[in-house]
Parts: C-alpha cells; structure tokens; sequence
C-alpha cells in the first residue's frame, strides 16, 4: 500500500482489505515495516501498526508486523539523523520473507510517500522494488492530489513497480468530486482505479466489510 503523501488514509484501507480479505476466507498478513511517532504505552508501540494488526486478526510478533520503530514523527532517514538509529533493510526484508510465507497473501502497508527517504539514495521505492511486490496506490480527494498521483505512478514507472491500482479516499469535504477524479486520474494515469472509499464512522468489522465490499474491485486485486 503505497501513499502518493503522509496522512492520505493508507492505515485505514490497510485495516479494511485486511478485514475483507479475512471474511473472503483469505489468510491475510499485515506488515508496516517502518513505522514513526509517540510509542503507544501498551500494545504495539505504533498506534497504526495496531489498527492493521486487529483488523487482520493475526498473532505474528510484533518484531515481524513492525521491524522497526522510531520514537519521533519524522522519515526513517530523519530519524536515523536524529537518532543515531540506522534503519536495518535486511531486517526488514527478512521479516518479510517470513511473513510471506505464513500467510496466502501479504498486505505491505508503506510510510509517507513513495519516495520517503529510508537511507541516502535509498527510498520506499527501493524497498518496494527490493520486496518485488506489486503497488496499490493510496490517494485523496484534496486539491494537488492529481499532481501527487501523477508522480506517484511516474516514480512507479521509474522503478518498474507494477501498479494494481489507485483506490481514492474521498474523506476531504473540500475536495473533488470522486466521479471527476476518477475520469481525470484514470485518463492521465493509464491505471486502473479499484474504487473509492467513503468517510467512515464505523469502523467495525462488518461496516468496513460491507464498505470495502461494495466500493472496491476485489478481482482487480486479487488478480
């Protein structure tokens, strides 16, 4: 799951595939591998890691869904400036691998944007490319999100990344209209859009299977 920006919803469309999928009868895993901000006093230290976690029902450790995190709202490359904390790609690709293959499909849920720096010269991108999985683009109906989806798949494209599909979050109340975005995104972009997401209050299992049901292209993708 990969963000065209920070805070365009990809944690809340993480938690509702990961729910779909599980009442589709799919074993679903999650994964964030690099996570940031206030560690949470119980639980996971990151308050989305713990969303995605409970929406897919797992028990993987915390060590695999979460590889790594930073204890202040910044990049992993930020932090690791700050910190002194070196983001480990090998511990996160490793975690990985074994994660794959504990369950029938994996959902990878990014950090930031595409191009949020982990290392020097080294992006999500890269991790991404490195993982050789597929991307779901995550946007917004905000104004400025046809230029932020346009570099996104253009970055995508740059880095051989096959794209299943954009799926928009249509949470703003000043934004587009999701009809007009759709024709412009998929007309400017050449990718599929698997649907649009409304605002949801309800985030139970049964709102957001019946939501994300509905709203998504399932066959798009699972294809």
């Amino acid at each position: 799951m990969a963000g065209t920006d920070t805070d365009v919803g990809k944690t809340y469309v993480t938690a509702g595939l990961a729910v779909t999928l599980r009442k589709l009868g799919i074993d679903v895993g999650v994964m964030k591998p690099f996570a940031a901000g206030i560690a949470q006093k119980k639980g996971y230290k990151s308050e989305d890691v713990e969303i995605i976690a409970k929406a897919s029902q797992t028990d993987d450790p915390e060590n695999l869904v979460n590889p790594q995190f930073f204890p202040i709202p910044a990049s992993p490359y930020t932090a690791w400036k700050n910190l002194k904390i070196k983001p480990k790609i090998s511990t996160v690709i490793s975690a990985y691998k074994k994660l794959s293959k504990s369950h029938s499909m994996l959902l990878v849920e990014g950090m930031g944007g595409i191009m949020t720096p982990i290392l020097k010269d080294y992006y999500v991108t890269d991790l991404i490319k490195d993982m050789k999985i597929p991307s779901v683009i995550v946007t917004r109906t905000k104004v400025g999100t046809v230029n932020h989806t346009m570099m996104t798949v253009e970055m995508c494209k740059k880095y051989k990344i096959p794209v299943k599909g954009i799926i928009i979050n249509d949470f703003d109340s000043d934004g587009y209209k999701v009809k007009e975005l759709t024709r412009d995104l998929k007309n400017l972009t050449n990718v599929p859009i698997l649907g649009s997401i409304p605002f949801i209050k309800d985030m139970s299992d049964s709102s957001l299977y019946r939501i994300f049901k509905k709203n998504l292209n399932m066959n798009l993708i699972l294809k």
